[in-house]
This record gives structure tokens, C-alpha cells and sequence, in this order.
């Protein structure tokens, strides 16, 4: 499969790309360094959304709409697990 940026939406694809990738550089510098546990789950969850953005432009570029239910199945699994660290942060408070 090549990749053809002939077309605005695959150029347009490609830069999202870029610069999803960019941002998951920066995700995991404030998953790894993070002075505390929520800055670590904020960045987890930024990392998955980034994720989900990834999977979406690469769908766009390999002209492929198979590859969007990997990105609604990693979304609902994000979010579940968004809520049971929030749980689990909250009891753990208290």
C-alpha cells in the first residue's frame, strides 16, 4: 500500500500525523516525568486520544474505514479507564 499525497485531504492527513506525533513525544515526556500521579494519568489520557487522532488519519491515508473500529474500541477503553483510575484516586483520598 503507498501512500499518495495528491490529494488535499491525504496532505492534510499527513501533517495531522506529524504533528500527533509531535504531541505524543510531549505526551510521554509528561508520563514519564510527571511530578504526580494525576499529571500521569492526564498524559495516559492524552495519550490515547492522540492515539485514536493517529488511527484516524492513517485511516484517511490508506483510503480505509476498516481501521475506525480499533479507534472506537481504544476510545471506549480509554474512557473506561479514565473512570476507573478516577475511582480508584478518589477512594483512595478519602
Amino acid at each position: 500500500m503507498v501512500f499518495d499525497v495528491s490529494t488535499p485531504a491525504h496532505l492534510a492527513a499527513s501533517a495531522a500525523m506529524l504533528l500527533l506525533m509531535a504531541g505524543m513525544a510531549f505526551a510521554f515526556w509528561r508520563l514519564a516525568l510527571g511530578p504526580s500521579l494525576l499529571d500521569r494519568v492526564v498524559a495516559l489520557d492524552l495519550i490515547a486520544a492522540l492515539a485514536i487522532g493517529m488511527i484516524a488519519a492513517y485511516s484517511v491515508l490508506a483510503e480505509s474505514a476498516i481501521v475506525l473500529d480499533a479507534a472506537v474500541m481504544l476510545a471506549l477503553t480509554a474512557f473506561l479507564g479514565t473512570v476507573a483510575l478516577a475511582r480508584f484516586l478518589e477512594r483512595r483520598q478519602s
